[in-house]
């Protein structure tokens, strides 16, 4: 308890300034009149309440945190946020007569804070405008975590925030700091992180959409999140420049924002090409994208070219960066292309990026690895580092890269098996655990790009929810909790 407590005083203070959030859609709802106002009223007084008893009840035992405290408080957060994002959307849909089980709206509230986008929902289309604003607001903050802004504020408390970012940040590189000062380091990421965001949205009502419908898909596009305002999504919109809007700043929100930081800072674009990552990333996009557009072409999917690049180029990008948007059933595509796309989304995105999946880095240095041991066995005694930038990676990085490899496969084939126990066919077991692992949305089969998650029964709708939160927090953050060595002094 003396371990746990501390943290507890922590989690009250972010509960209480993640509950704020809760203004943005009650002042939408109050300017829409859409009747759910009351909803989003009494989720903030509950949050508030919530968080700030538990921060008044824990403040004597405040403490410097450890670094084995970031872990927890970052494990902590993330299970109990998406329960006061869920209160609202529990209030709102029992008030309809529509009454939505706890299972299904923790599932959605995890959804759009863990910048899956997968849904349980149905007739979004119906929903006050309030409820889709939220709905796409937690995938924003979701984005680059809540916990990056805290560090922020945590100071004022007296509770350090290096422990808590090294467990948030994305990737295998974690002690990479942009500016002198943890707190400075958060400011300027969420600098970045809103200035794109607002340029986003300026550019989809430029494009054609709403000012509501602008700000709700800025969030989804820049947190790589996939919720959209109708159940159609952005085949509803039936745009080309929407699409090219959306595609342009998932592009840019897969790549890491401490790249974005430095090109702005220096004002230079050449930062992008001597990173590590964004010249492969780029490649990587453009490469399969093409890829996919011309075997629709040459299969006849699209006999037009420019269709069949319109729509393989949007959805490709869509699905590798982990968006989940989709401007076509991409599931009746020979069934190689969605295959391929699921596949390149485990990986594409940058490390520091809002993505999903194990990230860019960790397949470069792999592949490297890989090499140094082919090299190795032809020339035991060569000297032969892996590089990443012209500087050698550490051997505890890349056996840190191993392990995790070796533990997300085997939380792949321990989920699905899960799933396939539970009475769900294997394309659809493989694909839900696969999508939601790596926090893309939409899979295959019966959770394909034109369904949804909400006829999982609670044990599978369950097990996708924990491979979400394992899969935002890149594993270890979460399962180090389950190891007995972590509770011992």
């Amino acid at each position: 308890m003396r371990q746990l407590v501390p943290v507890l005083n922590v989690v009250g203070f972010v509960i209480v300034l993640f509950s704020l959030t809760l203004t943005i859609p009650l002042g939408i709802s109050w300017w829409m009149n859409d009747g759910a106002l009351q909803a989003f009223a009494e989720a903030l007084g509950i949050g508030v309440l919530a968080g700030g008893l538990l921060y008044l009840f824990t403040r004597r035992h405040r403490r410097e945190l450890q670094p084995r405290d970031g872990f927890l408080l970052v494990s902590l957060v993330w299970a109990l946020l998406p329960v006061i994002a869920a209160i609202p959307l529990q209030i709102h849909f029992s008030r309809m007569g529509m009454p939505l089980s706890f299972t299904d709206a923790y599932f959605e509230a995890m959804s759009g804070l863990t910048t899956t986008g997968s849904t349980v929902l149905t007739g979004i289309g119906e929903l006050p405008v309030s409820i889709n604003s939220w709905r796409c607001t937690l995938v924003w903050i979701g984005g680059m975590g809540i916990l990056v802004l805290a560090v922020a504020v945590l100071p004022l408390l007296g509770v350090g925030g290096s422990q808590i970012y090294r467990a948030e940040t994305p990737g295998p590189m974690k002690d990479e700091k942009l500016t002198p000062r943890i707190t400075s380091t958060a400011k300027g990421l969420y600098a970045i992180y809103m200035s794109i965001s607002l340029l986003c949205m300026l550019s989809f009502k430029a494009a054609g959409m709403t000012w509501l419908d602008a700000y709700a898909h800025m969030g989804s596009t820049m947190g790589l999140g996939g919720f959209s305002t109708t159940d159609s999504g952005f085949i509803g919109f039936a745009s080309p420049a929407i699409d090219f809007v959306a595609v342009v700043f998932m592009v840019i929100a897969g790549i890491n924002f401490a790249t974005h930081f430095y090109a702005i800072r220096h004002r230079s674009l050449g930062t992008y090409l001597r990173c590590a990552q964004t010249p492969i990333y780029i490649g990587l996009l453009a490469g399969s994208s093409l890829f996919v557009s011309f075997w629709l072409y040459i299969t006849g999917v699209y006999p037009d070219i420019w269709q069949a690049l319109h729509y393989g180029i949007f959805n490709t990008v869509s699905v590798a960066t982990t968006t989940g948007f989709a401007n076509t059933d991409y599931a009746t595509w020979p069934l190689v292309l969605p295959v391929i796309m699921l596949f390149v989304s485990s990986f594409a995105t940058s490390a520091g990026s809002t993505g999903g999946g194990i990230k860019l880095i960790r397949m470069i240095i792999l592949i490297k690895q890989a090499r140094r041991e082919m090299v190795r066995i032809l020339h035991p005694r060569a000297v032969n580092p892996v590089r990443l930038a012209g500087l050698p990676v550490a051997n505890k990085v890349i056996f840190s890269i191993l392990a995790f490899m070796l533990i997300y496969g085997g939380c792949i084939i321990l989920m699905t098996f899960l799933l396939l126990l539970s009475g769900m066919d294997g394309l659809t077991a493989f694909s839900a655990v696969f999508a939601s692992l790596n926090n893309t949305g939409p899979g295959l089969g019966e959770v394909g790009p034109a369904a949804h998650y909400g006829h999982l029964n609670a044990f599978q709708t369950w097990v996708c929810t924990f491979a979400m939160l394992i899969g935002r927090l890149e594993l270890f953050t979460v399962l180090v909790l389950f190891t007995p060595e972590f509770w011992r002094k």
